[in-house]
């Protein structure tokens, strides 16, 4: 009987303390998940802040190879200490936002659907995912986040260019989405030729939306006078009424100045009715550290689109602790590297919200 109770009183011990054990690890869980996953993750005004670098050389060739010494980070005009870097390929979830509108008609449209199967092709790992929004007069989610390419292929087959263009709505429809993704490293790529004419969505409201995201914003806007392939020749003779007439005409004695000239639309003398705000889109890309490229012919889509899918695979990333308060406010960011021979492109700041 006391050897009964003895062992009883032994049992009963071990399970309070395997209690007290399960409580203690339960307490310490959520901060040890918060630790691991402050990673790379874009926190706006807490204790991490993450930058993603692309680091060019002057003929805007990707450098590889760097180490956390070569950088330096500032915020608001103060140097930071850098405590997490990596520079390995990341998986990203990313955003793709069509311009299926009435101008992208035709072989443009062709173009830019198999550029941007290309694109996806080139984001090859297994982890990427994406989502597809197409937009004319106004935006609609034709694919939300997957990993099946075949599914953004499929989807992309059944559009139909019409409408016109709301570019800032769907951005402003995406962003939020970014925030629902799987992956810490978030994108979003716009194909658009023209400039938007059709958003309730103000350009101010975009900025701040971009600004309170950690998503990189990039942009192939497709010139108006885009030539489908085609490079002609600037005309000796222009037809005017059947007949052949040179262009420009031959001044008359004591002329000055001189006859307007063609407008500079590739070789094409048709008004250009929509061209792309090149300034508008470089407003959006830039403060978030991706980039805008201008095509001026659907020949140079796929080298376009291909430079993005390479650049996302070859970024750093950097974090630091930031002792700003939650005070609402916008704080620059500023990085640079060592070799004051290579350029740097990232995020511009955050807003610590």
């Amino acid at each position: 009987m006391r050897i009964r109770r003895y062992l009883r009183a032994c049992l009963m011990a071990a399970i309070a303390s395997l209690a007290a054990v399960v409580v203690r690890t339960q307490s310490q869980t959520p901060a040890a998940q918060g630790s691991q996953d402050s990673g790379f993750r874009f926190k706006s005004g807490v204790e991490l802040i993450n930058v993603t670098a692309t680091v060019t050389d002057a003929a805007g060739r990707f450098v590889s190879g760097l180490h956390q010494e070569d950088f330096q980070v500032f915020e608001d005009g103060q140097e930071q200490a850098v405590t997490h870097f990596s520079a390995d390929r990341v998986p990203v979830s990313l955003g793709i936002l069509l311009d299926t509108s009435q101008s992208m008609r035709g072989e443009k449209f062709d173009a830019a659907r198999g550029a941007l199967d290309r694109f996806l092709s080139d984001l090859a790992a297994p982890d990427d995912e994406f989502f597809l929004m197409q937009f004319n007069s106004t935006p609609s989610l034709a694919q939300t986040w997957t990993a099946d390419r075949e599914r953004i292929n499929r989807a992309l087959v059944g559009m139909m260019p019409n409408g016109s263009t709301a570019m800032y709505d769907a951005i402003a429809d995406s962003v939020p989405l970014t925030r629902q993704a799987r992956n810490r490293k978030k994108a979003l790529v716009v194909l658009s030729d023209g400039k938007d004419v059709s958003s309730a969505t103000p350009l101010s409201e975009v900025h701040r939306l971009i600004r309170e995201s950690e998503a990189l914003i990039y942009a192939v806007g497709i010139d108006c006078a885009t030539s489908n392939g085609s490079h002609r020749p600037p005309a000796l003779f222009q037809q005017r009424g059947g007949m052949p007439v040179p262009y420009p005409f031959p001044m008359p004695p004591g002329r000055r100045g001189g006859w307007p000239q063609p407008p500079n639309n590739r070789y094409d003398l048709r008004r250009c009715q929509d061209p792309v705000d090149a300034t508008a889109l470089r407003d959006l890309t830039d403060d978030s550290g991706g980039r805008t490229e201008i095509v001026r012919d659907t020949a140079d889509l796929n080298p376009a689109t291909a430079g993005i899918a390479d650049e996302l695979s070859k970024q750093y990333y950097l974090g630091y602790p930031s002792a700003q308060k939650k005070d609402g406010r916008w704080h620059t960011i500023r990085v640079e590297v060592k070799n004051k021979s290579l350029r740097v492109r990232a995020r511009r700041g955050y807003v610590a919200s």
